[in-house]
């Protein structure tokens, strides 16, 4: 390959992973192979300057910014900072400084989260504005968002009329591991890194979202500080402490390089023992003034450099290849290895997520095999030294039958997954009461997987319908002081038959029925029963019910154990109603649809009053639809309704039919109805 070709080949490489980074937020390579590829693309235009261009993106900062959230343009532009891989880099850098300055310079050092950079600004100690970096001079307004983050102050006291705060979102290790847990309790899959978790979080449409995801924010820089009476750094970071804002848990002042560089490489050591993802340390000229006379260049300010802590990735033995099987029979390969320590924990065990993951990695038992930790969290396998693979290796064959109870297994095409065909396989099943005992399901205590454990293996529970057989006696032969834990057990379990239709629906551990999608079809039905007989197609008319829950459902209860379960279950005296009941039967037997550009009403407001008055809010006009209410630019609905003669309401038609304002006459006759109600 000559150079102008590997010039082009480093840019595309660079672009799209820009791309994937900062739009997707789904990165395909680590940081550190991003910029090793940067480098290069520097050194090679460097040395080759006749093939500069202007859209290379060693000539912009990376990042795009999205058109899902109103775009804002920075009023100070989030600069960069310049990469240091090593310390004679370091060193590099400090020489830079002391040619260009001739007075003494300290510096500052600080972590480098591993977050997403904002711009919050503040007008009379009022939050009002929020944007990502974008491209460091747009980016896009996530006010609302930011609002949710419980550690950014939305007022300030005595601040000034005017303050701009660069900022790091990010979410703390703690809550990852309990979001990540909950995704496995329910089978769902696994967030990466807490990065790229943070991200996802911060750009919900569904600020609600946002909030449950418990996302935090340290404050690094305020961006306008030449409008304010400070000289330095330091004197800025412990005056936005002092307005409420957090900062780094740490900023020491060093003047020797020496204690710089001690403070990286202690910082380094000890960064797992941080609640929070650094992937690096930020130094900084700590004087403003001798900030101003070194400036910037087109791409980064000269007075700060980031230095970057390399992935840590050790070699080590793969030992087997074991498989677990999950709640919903899914057959999970995971490694298992020669313990090797990683980011200060020992790593014995590494998912291999999938058959087809084994596959594109020719991963084999007897193999030497590169970890590493994703995030500093997940172990994973990254690559196979195929070079040291023994003669009489072969590549690895996915199980014929369920490795727990023996049953055959079935390729799920749907899902690239291997699943389990026995549904009292004892996996499948201690997974199964785990997630029916949840708090957000049935919510009986005393049931973690080992007191769960112990009953199945006392041929106690076969289902969760079993549990409602227990009695004291038979419990307390499990094992020594056993007695208060079976009483409380019996007591939660007798409590548990009174809970709402909604969350024994998310207990079955039905595919694709969500805690929401429980609520929607608990409301909507109002009894199991009800559900039980519904066609798909009127499954499918609920709002955010789509046809794959849909036909999961109409799966679920026409098996077999389903039938046994739920006769158990109403035998037991298991509540089968929903708790919501209508306002009124006002719209009973109604579908209507509302489309367009709403005034009088959101989108929400209009589809939940819809339900309160005992009519159903569909999102698709049908032969079913009753009425459709329409607003501005009601588009191809408004075109379908015409086509079959259904009824349209303007958002005061609809008003007035429910207030009783208008009679019989206010619908517009494009069907063949004559009035509201006949």
């Amino acid at each position: 390959m000559d150079v102008r070709e590997e010039i082009l080949t480093l840019r595309r490489q660079l672009e799209h992973a820009n791309f994937l980074y900062y739009v997707k937020d789904a990165p395909e390579i680590s940081d550190f192979e991003y910029d090793a590829l940067m480098r290069r693309l520097e050194e090679l235009e460097a040395a080759h300057p006749e093939y500069a261009s202007p859209d290379s993106p060693t000539q912009h900062v990376g990042g795009y910014a999205l058109n899902t959230f109103a775009q804002v343009r920075h009023q100070v532009p989030l600069e960069s900072l310049q990469d240091v891989f090593s310390f004679d880099e370091l060193r590099a850098f400090g020489a830079r400084m002391d040619g260009a300055l001739t007075q003494t310079h300290d510096y500052s050092v600080e972590p480098k989260i591993d977050g997403l950079s904002m711009s919050l600004e503040y007008e009379n100690g009022v939050f009002v504005r929020g944007a990502t970096r974008g491209d460091g001079i747009t980016g896009e307004d996530v006010t609302e968002n930011l609002r949710t983050l419980r550690n950014l102050p939305l007022t300030l006291e005595n601040a000034p009329a005017k303050l701009i705060v660069r900022g790091e979102v990010y979410m703390k290790k703690s809550v990852f591991d309990a979001l990540n847990a909950e995704l496995e309790l329910h089978e769902k899959p696994l967030l990466a890194n807490p990065r790229n978790a943070a991200a996802g979080s911060l750009r919900q449409k569904d600020s609600r979202i946002t909030r449950e995801r418990k996302l935090s924010i340290f404050c690094f820089n305020i961006q306008n500080s030449d409008e304010l009476p400070m000289e330095s750094h330091v004197q800025a970071l412990d005056y936005l402490k002092s307005l409420g804002f957090p900062t780094s848990p740490r900023y020491p002042v060093y003047t020797d390089p020496k204690d710089v560089q001690h403070e990286i490489e202690n910082m380094g050591e000890t960064r797992g023992e941080l609640d929070f993802d650094i992937d690096g340390a930020v130094v900084k000229v700590n004087s403003f003034a001798q900030r101003e006379t070194l400036g910037s260049t087109a791409k980064f300010p000269r007075w700060a450099a980031a230095y970057k802590y390399p992935p840590e990735v050790k070699q080590t033995l793969l030992k087997d290849i074991v498989i677990t099987v999950g709640r919903t029979g899914v057959l999970t390969p995971n490694a298992v290895l020669e313990p090797v320590r990683l980011a200060g924990t020992s790593v014995s065990r590494a998912t291999l997520h999938n058959r087809d993951f084994i596959r594109q990695l020719d991963a084999r038992v007897g193999d030497i095999v590169s970890v590493r930790k994703a995030g500093e969290i997940i172990p994973e396998i990254i690559g196979v030294e195929k070079d040291r693979r023994p003669l009489d290796s072969a590549p690895y064959e996915f199980p014929k039958f369920c490795p727990v109870c023996g049953a055959p297994v079935y390729d799920d095409e749907d899902e690239a997954a291997i699943r389990c065909t026995s549904a009292s396989c004892p996996a499948q099943l201690l997974r199964n009461l785990m997630h029916f005992a949840s708090r957000d399901a049935m919510d009986i205590d005393g049931c973690g997987e080992g007191n769960l454990q112990k009953l199945i293996d006392a041929g106690l529970v076969k289902s969760a319908a079993d549990l409602y057989d227990l009695t004291v006696e038979q419990l307390l032969p499990l094992g020594k002081k056993v007695d208060t834990w079976a009483n409380n057990l019996v007591r939660s379990i007798e409590a548990s038959k009174t809970r709402d239709l909604s969350r024994l629906l998310f207990a079955f551990g039905i595919r694709h029925v969500g805690q929401k999608a429980g609520r929607i079809l608990s409301d909507h039905f109002g009894s199991l029963d009800a559900l039980l007989t519904a066609p798909v197609e009127e499954m499918t008319e609920i709002r955010d019910i789509g046809q794959t829950t849909a036909e999961s459902i109409a799966a679920w209860r026409a098996l077999p154990q389903s039938h046994t379960l739920i006769e158990k279950l109403r035998a037991h005296g298991v509540n089968f109603v929903g708790e919501k009941t209508a306002k009124s039967d006002l719209l009973a037997g109604k579908t209507i649809v509302a489309t367009g550009s709403l005034t009088l009403y959101t989108r929400k407001e209009i589809n939940d009053l819809i339900e309160s008055l005992g009519g159903k809010a569909a999102g698709s006009v049908s032969k079913k639809t009753s009425y459709v209410v329409a607003g501005e630019n009601a588009g191809s609905k408004l075109q379908k309704a015409a086509e079959l003669g259904i009824p349209v309401l303007t958002e005061e038609e609809f008003r007035q039919m429910i207030t009783g304002g208008a009679g019989h006459s206010v619908c517009k006759k494009s069907g063949p109805s004559a009035g509201v109600f006949q």
